[in-house]
């Protein structure tokens, strides 16, 4: 690593169907980067810190190992590690909730032979604060695609299908000022934005502004995801198809033909300011009251999650 050294993980984050797991395969191409599939032991951990108690005592870092490595759902057994490795090392590691899950981050990396780790959740961006906490130095980096095109893939996902467009672009809303309040707090070496379609239209270009941030040399190899999607991407994630194919830009401004024109009318309306602030054509179609008053409940519950989160902020819990 050139600039920053192995001490500066990297926590790729983004509104879901935003291409993380794209640009997650892209910097795990790299031969100094290993970036995991995603868990569900690193934010859950963070919300249960205190059922484990004070973890300068082994038996409370042998709780958390417990925790992590044998609980259903922690989605652990994705990293391919060894189980009993790992235990042991969470018990004989550091006495901090982030040194126990960079234990298991570091073991990932090593796996590969590389030295530098991060890891990869679309919920990391509305949770900024908290990947700070546990890890001050980190640097993170948000991918953003027109939310049009996420909206109408979020609707596709056998978890959002009841939703409405008014949640979903609502949805979209909330992680889009999510990594505005993180990019106007943070400094400009720890947060990095790009954008999806420039990703997918020309990936040397938009990797090599990223490789600068971190600090890394740019590699022609990530330009090719694919190659390693069958190796780093579970085989029951069927939505993620995708990133086993050439990246193109295929998919950009798919919302023309997946959307109605009610619902793209809808999305212009009410996410025009925050689409054309990133370079999006928007149309400028009336809404009528009646479709407005749909967005209100959604954008109700965005607004207070963000003065949640603020709160949250202020008191650090």
């Amino acid at each position: 690593m050139d600039d920053y050294g192995e001490d500066r993980p990297i926590f790729v984050m983004g509104c879901p169907r935003s291409g993380t797991t794209l640009l997650q395969l892209m910097l795990h191409r790299h031969s100094h980067i290993a970036i995991p599939p995603e868990n569900r032991f690193l934010l859950e951990g963070y919300l249960r810190r205190r059922e484990f108690g004070d973890l300068r005592a082994e038996e409370n870092r042998a709780r958390l190992a417990d925790w992590i490595v044998d609980r259903r759902g922690s989605k652990f057994a994705d990293l391919g590690l060894d189980r009993a490795a790992i235990h042991a090392a969470i018990i004989g590691g550091p006495s901090t909730l982030g040194g126990a899950f960079a234990t298991i981050l570091q073991a990932y990396a090593h796996r590969f032979g590389k030295p530098r780790w991060g890891d990869k959740r679309p919920a990391y961006l509305t949770n900024v604060d908290m990947i700070r906490r546990l890890f001050p130095a980190a640097q993170l980096v948000t991918i953003v695609r027109d939310g049009r095109d996420c909206a109408a893939s979020l609707r596709e996902m056998p978890w959002q299908r009841r939703k409405d467009i008014a949640s979903l672009a609502a949805q979209w809303a909330y992680n889009v000022d999510c990594g505005r309040r993180a990019a106007r707090r943070l400094p400009a070496d720890s947060y990095h934005e790009l954008r999806y379609e420039d990703l997918v239209a020309d990936p040397a270009a938009t990797l090599g502004r990223l490789c600068d941030f971190l600090g890394e040399r740019f590699e022609p190899a990530m330009t090719e995801p694919a190659r390693i999607a069958g190796q780093a991407v579970p085989r029951q994630k069927t939505w993620h198809e995708r990133t086993h194919q050439a990246v193109a830009p295929v998919r950009v401004q798919s919302w023309r033909t997946r959307l109605t024109p009610e619902e793209i009318a809808f999305c212009d309306a009410v996410l025009g300011s925050r689409l054309r602030s990133y370079g999006y054509e928007v149309s400028r179609t009336a809404l009528p009251i009646r479709q407005r008053l749909e967005y209100v409940k959604p954008d109700a519950e965005r607004r207070a999650r963000l003065v949640r989160q603020a709160v949250r902020g202020l008191l650090r819990v």
